[in-house]
């Protein structure tokens, strides 16, 4: 699959994630909940590196806690245990 990476200042992440956006026209810095929810509830702890890299560690768990209120129940499991 390949990969999205238009500059440097985008997170190079699987297209598979976002196959129901057009991920080129996508704003990353605009759409950071559609992505962080995304990569949390689909991607593995590689992408979850890649969001927290590209968005800081402090937005990441911010947006988690207090942004987001649509993740499944196994989402929000998952991402108490990439950041406890």
């Amino acid at each position: 699959m390949p990969v999205v990476k238009k500059n440097n200042r985008v997170p190079s992440l699987d297209r598979i994630f976002f196959w129901d956006f057009d991920i080129d026209a996508m704003d990353f810095k605009k759409a950071y909940k559609t992505i962080i929810a995304r990569i949390v509830e689909r991607g593995g702890q590689g992408e979850i590196d890649k969001i927290v890299l590209f968005y800081g560690n402090g937005k990441v768990i911010k947006t988690i806690r207090d942004e987001i209120y649509f993740l499944p129940n196994y989402a929000i499991e998952r991402a108490l245990r990439f950041f406890p």
